[in-house]
């Protein structure tokens, strides 16, 4: 390989390093989850409450033991979460089919309608953030960061 050839690592003068553009990624994306929650706060869903409807509406129905390993919470707060989505008519229970003595839990048409109220009120906002503050060469650049970003997390 000769000296002139690049790696993907290589950095050229001036190139911000790998763990600036981390930095600065992680706190952009933090802010923007916030303002992505807060536009749909009239949902009256907490957020562990939303991740759990859309972790059953895009994965199907799942036991209790199942969703907390999946959300990385105690089984005893997940059951006080689900209790709450339970009492809204959000989710619903069934016996497992593959085991009687468990029972499993989905979505109801009312959750799903509600979790599609709470991603349009967030694709909206985000929409009408980009159309207003953005021209179209930006939102060109913006497309191409959010297909690097998606390589980087499906990696």
């Amino acid at each position: 390989m000769s000296e002139t050839s690049e790696t993907p690592q290589s950095q050229h003068p001036g190139d911000p390093s790998a763990e600036r553009v981390a930095t600065d990624l992680s706190a952009v994306v933090g802010r923007l989850l916030r303002r992505l929650r807060s536009s749909s706060a009239d949902s009256l869903l907490t957020p562990s409450q939303r991740s759990v409807l859309a972790r059953l509406e895009d994965g199907g129905p799942a036991t209790t033991a199942a969703l907390a390993r999946a959300e990385l919470v105690r089984p005893q707060s997940m059951r006080l979460t689900l209790g709450a989505l339970e009492s809204q008519g959000f989710v619903a229970r069934a016996p497992d089919p593959e085991d009687g003595r468990k029972s499993v839990v989905s979505v109801t048409e009312e959750g799903s309608t509600t979790l599609a109220g709470v991603r349009a009120a967030k694709r909206s906002w985000l929409a009408d953030a980009i159309a207003a503050e953005l021209d179209g060469e930006e939102r060109r650049s913006l497309a191409e960061a959010v297909e690097l970003i998606g390589r980087l997390v499906d990696k």
